[in-house]
């Protein structure tokens, strides 16, 4: 059996989701049953939440195959400090659990509730194509969900969720936390390994050669308004982040992903990203994607022990986003 049919990123997600429970009030978070017996757990939507839950639903969205740690830096002087993110397993960890890919609608109203799920219940559902791509799926008797949003979803578009994951409404965890939050902000630049990987797929990379990855990039910080909130998130990574992955396989092709990977490869490069995200009239969909990588990256080609490196951080940019 192959080792992406042993680990279960819901599994690995379960002591996580137990510690976010029991340090409850100490991390801010609210915790409670909803309407189909699931258990929601609200990370800063009508609370504060805190840096440390947002550490924690960090390592929930890599299905406990990845640590978390927020930390000084010295890179950006003005933004003292950063957040690392290191997986032993980058492929399931971040492709099979963390990337928000699963899309979320409500069945009786198509406007009235929609966000992007993302966490270890995607690999129980296989809604994606991706997961063909990575020959993975999980089994379990659980779930946990992760949402970039003010809200949890409502009863219906929950008991779909849990019937898609094959289990009853009572085993989903939905962890939930807007953008403008303290644990939002920590949460998506968590993704600064995840949008490598992501990138690296879409460049047609051999993913199973990428079997180790660590990346790092500035701690946002957060802001009442979406927009900004959204922009200053995207630019720690676009702009700050760095990631390194290491690669088997011949050097060449890792000399070929690094080119390609950092963000400075993309047309809609140069400007911070809410900017961008006005020029095109605040369809995500019209920006270039591969805008969404980290601003430097390394890949080391284990079969030779060459180390290709490409881009570069920003810290202009990084000013004129965070203020």
């Amino acid at each position: 059996m192959s080792q992406t049919r042993i680990l279960s990123v819901n599994a690995g997600a379960l002591p996580l989701v137990a510690e976010l429970r029991a340090r409850a009030q100490e991390l801010k978070v609210a915790v409670s049953t909803g309407a189909a017996g699931e258990t929601l757990i609200d990370a800063g939507a009508s609370v504060t939440g805190s840096l440390e839950a947002g550490r924690l639903v960090t390592e929930i969205c890599l299905g406990g195959y990845g640590t978390v740690a927020i930390h000084p830096s010295e890179r950006l002087p003005r933004w003292p400090f950063a957040l690392t993110v290191r997986t032993s397993n980058p492929v399931i960890a971040c492709m099979g659990s963390q990337y928000a890919g699963w899309q979320l609608t409500s069945a009786e109203d198509e406007e009235s509730y929609f966000a992007m799920g993302s966490g270890p219940a995607r690999a129980l559902a296989g809604k994606e194509g991706l997961f063909k791509d990575i020959a993975y799926a999980d089994q379990s008797e659980t779930a946990t969900l992760v949402l970039e949003a003010a809200s949890p979803p409502p009863e219906a578009l929950v008991r779909r969720i849990a019937h898609d994951c094959d289990i009853a409404p009572e085993q989903l965890t939905i962890v939930f936390t807007p953008t403008q939050s303290l644990a939002g902000s920590v949460q998506i630049v968590g993704r600064v390994v995840e949008v490598a990987l992501h990138k690296a797929h879409e460049l047609h990379f051999d993913m199973s050669a990428i079997v180790e990855g660590i990346g790092t990039a500035p701690l946002a910080p957060p802001h009442p308004d979406f927009l900004t909130a959204m922009g200053r998130t995207n630019d720690a990574v676009i702009y700050g982040g760095r990631v390194l992955l290491a690669v088997t396989g011949p050097a060449e092709a890792a000399r070929a992903l690094a080119e390609k990977l950092p963000s400075s490869t993309s047309a809609d490069y140069g400007k911070p990203f809410k900017e961008i995200f006005s020029r095109y009239d605040g369809d995500f969909y019209k920006i270039d994607g591969t805008l969404f990588s980290p601003a430097e990256v390394q890949v080391v080609a284990l079969e030779t022990g060459e180390t290709f490196s490409a881009g570069k951080v920003d810290a202009e940019l990084i000013d004129a986003s965070f203020g």
